[in-house]
């Protein structure tokens, strides 16, 4: 009896009107009529469960007269009736016309107000995952590389576990050089705000792209290389609309910077506590350890060029627009990401450091890749089935733990208290689809591209016109012998 009592309401309930219209790239606006019918139920039940729960002076529970619990309780009964009428038909609003929204709902409802009669109409506006038409997912042309490891490749891989244990050593002559470190007073001013930011005796690296303070500048170097100490060094930067710290998004910014001091990284020597932090007992040894850490950073560099392939790849060939709310809103979750997949290649330190800054310094294009790349990957995750057990994300931990010299339950806990647990599992995600892609690729074996010397002390143009020279000679000295 029950049951065809429920059936029978079902069927006298009239359907809330919706209409779905396009209010630009990845957003839609809902226009939504809730019946007055509906509406009349709604205050109904409300003023029924009210007769039964108020107390009413000179009534018993139940026994008060509607027009007297109208009278008292009015304002509250329809503000919460509103509340649950909005609720219940923005949440079918979207349910029903299959919308995948990326945000909670944004209704302002103290604006909205309940109908005397009539029906109950309300709008509003959502962010949805925009509609991705995929290209073929089998036989991306990709192409792998023979990688070896070369004599040169161990001697800068020594020279830089020097550095690494090098210290900090006051240059006592010339100018400020690429790499180095200078220690000076800054001054921000930051546009649209009046009071000057002032930073003493902070840390500024000499580098292309860097940081003074918290504010990204590119050519830093250009700026730095060649200042000494009591000299001040100006430059005006253009803030990204997508930084990921809001004081300085968009906004232009006056540096000024005053340098005290200049150091330059000094290697440590190669004796025996040098060896013996690195397990070995002497430079053949050391060499020998070297050789096998590059075949292995080798081995995953193919696997990194490959799928980045496979990245861009499907980024030439998919199109689609992202509002630019999105692109600013998602920046700190993309560098989340970005950490994760940097940890999860086994960089080190410096490197992951160095790669952040870039990326934090960089323009809104490459921060609407990375947000277009999620989107992509996700749609693939679906088309392909790829899911991810929490088995698997803690064997990713686990190994990550390893090579971070952690344990795991603590790195996992590290994770959770600063979000960036589920991230991780998306890049678990994310990677498991691009070995699936892999496994379907055109592969070419190819060789290996060959690198340019790099020289530190030369401006960059210079630095390529050497390379550049160099190879040429490098040719003609290989003909000659020829």
């Amino acid at each position: 009896m029950a049951e065809e009592q429920e059936q029978e309401q079902e069927q006298t309930t009239v359907k809330n009107t919706v209409t779905v219209e396009d209010a630009g790239p990845c957003r839609k606006k809902l226009i939504v009529e809730v019946p007055e019918e509906t509406v009349k139920n709604a205050v109904d039940e409300r003023y029924e469960s009210l007769r039964k729960e108020a107390a009413v002076p000179g009534f018993r529970k139940g026994r008060a007269p509607r027009r007297l619990l109208e009278k008292r309780f009015a304002k509250e009964a329809n503000e919460q009736i509103k509340l649950k009428l909005l609720a219940d038909a923005s949440d079918s609003a979207v349910k029903d016309n299959d919308l995948d929204v990326l945000r909670e709902l944004d209704i302002d409802y103290e604006k909205l107000e309940l109908p005397e009669s009539g029906p109950l109409k309300f709008e509003f506006e959502v962010e949805v995952r925009p509609d991705i038409a995929l290209p073929p997912l089998e036989g991306i042309p990709v192409q792998k590389q023979k990688l070896e490891v070369t004599d040169e490749q161990v001697d800068r891989e020594i020279e830089q576990l020097r550095k690494w244990s090098g210290l900090w050593t006051p240059r006592e002559s010339g100018g400020a050089e690429l790499e180095d470190q200078v220690i000076a007073d800054v001054l921000l001013k930051v546009e649209d705000v009046e009071e000057e930011e002032k930073l003493d005796d902070i840390e500024v690296h000499v580098r292309p792209n860097g940081f003074v303070g918290a504010v990204p500048v590119e050519k830093l170097d250009e700026l730095l290389v060649g200042a000494k100490p009591g000299d001040t060094r100006q430059a005006t930067v253009s803030v990204a609309k997508t930084f990921f710290r809001e004081e300085y998004r968009g906004k232009k910014v006056d540096i000024s910077i005053t340098v005290k001091d200049i150091k330059w990284l000094k290697p440590t020597a190669v004796d025996e506590n040098f060896l013996s932090r690195y397990g070995a007992e002497d430079e053949a040894e050391l060499r020998e350890k070297m050789r096998d850490t590059l075949q292995n950073r080798l081995e995953r560099q193919t696997r990194t060029e490959m799928s980045e392939q496979i990245y861009q790849h499907l980024l030439d060939n998919t199109d689609f627009e992202l509002p630019a709310e999105i692109v600013g809103e998602q920046s700190a979750e993309l560098l989340k990401r970005h950490y994760s997949n940097l940890m999860m290649r086994g960089l080190g330190r410096e490197e992951i450091e160095l790669q952040m800054e870039q990326l934090r310094a960089g323009s809104e294009q490459q921060a609407k890749q990375q947000l277009k790349t999620f989107f992509i990957m996700d749609k693939i995750a679906d088309e392909l089935k790829v899911e991810v057990s929490d088995e698997e994300v803690n064997g990713h931990i686990a190994q990550l733990a390893i090579q971070q010299r952690q344990r795991p339950e603590r790195m996992r806990e590290q994770m959770l208290r600063d979000g960036s647990l589920a991230q991780f599992k998306m890049q678990v995600r994310e990677d498991k689809c691009v070995e699936k892609l892999l496994e379907s690729a055109n592969i070419t074996e190819v060789k290996p591209k060959k690198q340019a010397k790099k020289t530190k002390k030369t401006s960059r143009k210079k630095a390529a016109s050497g390379e550049k020279k160099e190879s040429v000679n490098k040719k003609a000295k290989k003909k000659k012998e020829s």
